[in-house]
């Protein structure tokens, strides 16, 4: 009897047990999870800008979830690495659209890479929104005169190059005033469309481009090319390409007597670029889209959340356009998961119109989208590389305007 007796208890015990750490793990589960995705180069020659990406993510799921801004769930980030290469991408783009817990992705950096992206994604139906892709093709078709949107859940918060060339072309025969430059692209679809964009504008306006030439993106020595344009006496060249080639290009243009501004998009807006070139980037211009984030009334809140939260990276170029398009995903998210036990493939389909349908007032500005997944924010800003009060090379906004 004794020994029944204890038995007992001890069954009690456990029971007693059980049921505690049961309705402590339903407690814990009582928000489901759904994941964001983000696609970006976090390794490689473009790591500061992905890293950027990546943290303006974190930050907005961060603060959703503090907030609970979506009811009942927990959102939860999913970086994936494409170290720049359309390949790795389209991996990570299979992976993360094979989890069900995956709703929407925020990416890719580069156009190429999205090239790869995008269908993946489309064919799941899973949103993308990119911070920074502006090859007009992602949604526009490849027939500029019957535009077809090609992939219905890829969006973008970035201006195209479409607006990209043209605006740098407006600034550099304009507010420079230069009347002959030479464009040099590399072999990139953003470096390309950039370099035609530009010169057929610059052209219009009465310009001249006296040599367009190509280099490779991996290329070290730009001698070659470099003595070419040299007899033409330009007084800018512009780049279409990333700051890898373009720090190169503007130090050995230095070097061998061309001492003119080199001028280019995004994709030498990045510290490296300076740090890279040293001294032969001072006077040179970039072009991106929107206004400076440290410029956006709106944006103080994000730049102070962004330096509290103690990421060991800067936000660079893109990072406040990651933090907005999160926060579109998570405003669509808001709207279709409440309420629901599980993530269906009925819910994909109905993210996708909420966030085509939304609204966000986002620290670079209102976030919105036409039918083909363009933002309706065309303002753009050149910056330039100048010294700042240490007399430390930066770079500076230099000009804010709308592209009409």
């Amino acid at each position: 009897m004794l020994r029944r007796r204890r038995s007992s208890g001890g069954a009690i015990a456990i029971l007693v047990a059980t049921v505690m750490l049961s309705a402590c793990g339903a407690s814990a589960r009582s928000e489901r999870e759904v994941r964001i995705g983000v696609i970006a180069p976090l390794s490689g020659s473009l790591t500061s800008v992905g890293l950027g990406i990546r943290n303006g993510v974190n930050l907005a799921v961060r603060q959703a979830n503090q907030q609970h801004r979506v009811k009942g769930w927990r959102i939860v980030p999913a970086p994936e690495d494409d170290t720049a290469s359309p390949d790795v991408g389209a991996n990570a783009a299979t992976r993360l659209s094979d989890d069900k817990t995956v709703m929407a992705v925020v990416g890719t950096l580069n156009s190429t890479v999205a090239d790869k992206v995008a269908p993946i994604l489309n064919r799941q139906k899973v949103v993308m929104i990119s911070p920074a892709n502006t090859d007009p093709t992602l949604t526009l078709g490849t027939d500029p005169k019957n535009k077809i949107r090609p992939h219905d859940y890829y969006f973008r918060v970035a201006a195209t190059d479409l607006v990209q060339g043209p605006f740098a072309a407006n600034f550099a025969y304009g507010s420079a005033g230069k009347r002959n430059v030479a464009v040099i692209s590399d072999q990139t679809t953003y470096g390309q469309v950039l370099a035609v964009g530009f010169k057929a504008q610059f052209e219009k306006l009465g310009g001249t481009v006296p040599a367009l030439e190509t280099v490779e993106s991996q290329d070290q020595d730009f001698s070659a090319v470099l003595s070419r344009v040299k007899r033409f006496s330009p007084d800018m060249i512009y780049f279409g390409g990333d700051y890898p080639a373009a720090s190169l290009l503007t130090g050995q243009a230095d070097q061998q007597g061309i001492k003119v501004p080199l001028m280019g998009g995004y994709g030498i807006l990045d510290p490296t670029y300076i740090d890279r070139a040293k001294e032969g980037a001072e006077g040179d211009f970039a072009t991106s889209v929107g206004a400076a984030t440290e410029q956006l009334p709106a944006a103080r809140s994000f730049i102070d959340a962004y330096q509290a939260a103690g990421f060991a990276d800067p936000y660079e170029a893109y990072g406040g356009y990651a933090y907005d398009a999160a926060n579109v995903i998570i405003a669509a998210l808001a709207k279709v998961l409440p309420g629901e036990g599980r993530i269906t493939d009925e819910l994909r389909p109905k993210l996708r119109q909420a966030v085509q349908d939304g609204t966000v007032d986002g620290v670079t500005g209102t976030v919105a989208f036409d039918r083909y997944g363009d933002t309706i924010t065309r303002s753009l800003t050149v910056y330039t590389v100048g010294k700042d009060a240490s007399g430390t090379l930066a770079w500076k906004p230099e000009e804010t305007k709308p592209f009409q």
